[in-house]
C-alpha cells in the first residue's frame, strides 16, 4: 500500500513595523488527529506521512493555535497546507489574543 503525504509550510507573519505577532522564534506543534506528529519552525516546510483517509490538522501550541481543519487524503496523494500567525493590523492581533484559535491561519493550497 502506498503512502499519503501531508505537506505543511509556515510562511511569514506578523507586523513588519513592530514585529508583534511574528513568533519567528517559536516552533509550533503539528497536531494530526489530536496527536503531535512533528513541529514546524518559521519558514520551514514539513512533510508527514499519514495513512489514507480522513484526518484533522491543527498546528500550534498553548494559546497560539489554528482552527482544526479536516481533510481527506488518498493513497499516493499529496495534500498541502500553509500556515501563518496573525497578519498586520491590530484588529486581527487583538481578535487572536481573545480567541486563541484565531492566532494561526491555516489554508489548503
Amino acid at each position: 500500500m502506498g503512502e499519503a503525504t501531508l505537506r505543511l509550510s509556515r510562511v511569514w507573519s506578523g507586523n513588519a513595523v513592530s514585529g508583534v505577532g511574528s513568533g519567528k522564534s517559536e516552533r509550533w506543534n503539528i497536531a494530526l488527529d489530536g496527536r503531535v506528529a512533528g513541529t514546524i519552525a518559521y519558514q520551514e516546510t514539513v512533510e508527514v506521512s499519514p495513512a489514507p483517509g480522513r484526518h484533522t490538522l491543527r498546528p500550534g501550541e498553548g494559546r497560539h493555535l489554528s482552527r482544526p481543519r479536516t481533510f481527506d487524503i488518498a493513497e499516493d496523494e499529496v495534500v498541502s497546507f500553509r500556515c501563518h500567525g496573525p497578519r498586520y493590523g491590530w484588529p486581527q492581533l487583538l481578535a487572536a489574543l481573545v480567541k486563541s484559535d484565531l492566532w494561526i491561519t491555516l489554508r489548503r493550497e
